[in-house]
């Protein structure tokens, strides 16, 4: 039974910080939205609006969160309202960026999609590594998680996956075993994995619809908020093509009280998604089993 909308508490909320991102790579779909940043003083809004309803906020859902100008400033607040931060970055400014990481209270967890590297051509394999496994060393020392994610294990495209065996031939040597097994991946050491995954596809409006999506975690385990306010039912939609409403002159409790988000939650509740976005999302195709 869905319980009030004032009194939902998530595993984790999105908020995106900005929707700019340093690459370009063919796996993420980007997005036609303008170009924007949160200000230091709506960022304060949004993430107080949300603290209610968890204590896990992600700083991304498009863009690269580390081209922020005022990161510092941002995490400090969400230090501030006691969030526990993760960021999921590309890695290419962990150099830049690192101290501001490492000197924040909040921050709990880094992942370093390292499938960016093969998606965008220019950038040095050994070089880029390097700097990664160097931030993930001193990162543990501040108690801070490291997730080397490598999600692009579809298998489909000769030389799509080249760099995939090097890059955890080169994280296995730089952390030596054992490497026990994890429910994703493997565990490098106490505070650094690797997680591995498959590719899917991203869900839009213009792709054909799948008859393989019964349920999502978007109202139930997450939701999003775009860098303009926009509140969606998952960190998948990327266009807001789902918008519920917009935080930063309304009420989250009335959005997810609204008929649309009681729409999706009851129809997943019933393995039937009832928007046509999500029935074009390759990864909520995953949970096809749960009704099966």
């Amino acid at each position: 039974m869905r319980k009030g909308a004032a009194s939902l508490r998530f595993a984790k909320v999105y908020l995106e910080i900005t929707n700019v991102c340093n690459l370009s790579c063919d796996f993420c779909p980007g997005t036609r939205r303008s170009p924007r940043f949160l200000t230091t003083k709506e960022f304060a809004l949004l993430a107080g609006k949300l603290r209610p309803y968890t204590d896990h906020l992600y700083l991304h859902l498009m863009g690269e969160p580390l081209v922020h100008p005022a990161l510092d400033q941002l995490l400090g607040e969400a230090a501030r309202l006691h969030f526990r931060v993760a960021i999921v970055t590309n890695g290419t400014l962990l150099p830049e960026k690192a101290q501001i990481l490492l000197a924040s209270e909040a921050l709990y967890k880094v992942s370093i999609s390292l499938h960016s590297l093969e998606a965008n051509g220019g950038l040095s394999p050994g070089a880029y590594l390097e700097e990664a496994v160097a931030f993930a060393r001193q990162a543990e020392q501040k108690g801070i998680v490291t997730v080397f994610r490598l999600w692009n294990l579809d298998g489909e495209t000769p030389g799509q996956n080249r760099l995939n065996d090097a890059f955890l031939e080169r994280i296995e040597a730089a952390f030596p075993g054992p490497h026990p097994l994890l429910r994703k991946g493997l565990r490098m050491s106490e505070k650094i994995w690797v997680e591995e995954g498959k590719r899917f596809d991203w869900p839009d409006l213009s792709l054909p619809e799948r008859d393989d999506v019964r349920f999502c975690l978007g109202l139930r385990d997450q939701i999003g908020v775009l860098c303009d306010g926009t509140v969606v039912p998952c960190c998948l939609d990327h266009e807001g093509d789902l918008a519920l409403g917009n935080l930063f002159s309304g009420s989250l409790a009335d959005m997810l009280d609204s008929p649309r988000a009681r729409s999706l939650y009851d129809g997943f509740s019933g393995g039937r998604a009832v928007h046509p976005l999500c029935r074009r999302c390759g990864f909520a195709g995953r949970f096809a089993k749960k009704f099966t």
